[in-house]
């Protein structure tokens, strides 16, 4: 199925502004559903960590409309790493015991959007070189 970058960037914006509010609001339920113990120290990583979550679905939102170029690739390539590099960290957490499997459900998050950002860059690729 293809997505467009306009409905990829918009669900995206959706997701990063949730996640901010979830980040910044309720940071003890996101970490118990992955078998986390909330602290004074993990609620300061979370509430910043809800400011980029912010910034980034504030980006997204601005770029929806954005035709091929690079502003675009450069936004989708960081995503697409970011994403990835969060799945990889998640899975490896997972494995060594320091998450629980709630964390799971992020890491399939990631490497599905990591995967769709990568599948809506490489066919605006393929549209440029065919122009």
């Amino acid at each position: 199925m293809q997505l467009s970058f306009r409905l990829l960037s918009m669900f995206t914006a959706v997701l990063c502004l949730f996640l901010a509010l979830v980040w910044g609001l309720a940071p003890d339920w996101m970490l118990a559903t992955w078998d986390i113990e909330y602290s004074l120290a993990v609620g300061v990583i979370a509430r910043r960590t809800a400011v980029l979550f912010a910034v980034l679905g504030v980006m997204f939102y601005l770029v929806r409309n954005e035709a091929p170029s690079a502003t675009r690739s450069a936004l989708s390539n960081g995503f697409m790493i970011g994403c990835w590099g969060l799945a990889i960290l998640g899975f490896g957490e997972w494995l060594n015991g320091h998450a629980g499997p709630g964390i799971l459900l992020a890491v399939g998050v990631e490497l599905a959007l990591g995967l769709a950002f990568f599948q809506t860059r490489r066919a605006s690729v393929e549209l440029e070189t065919a122009a």
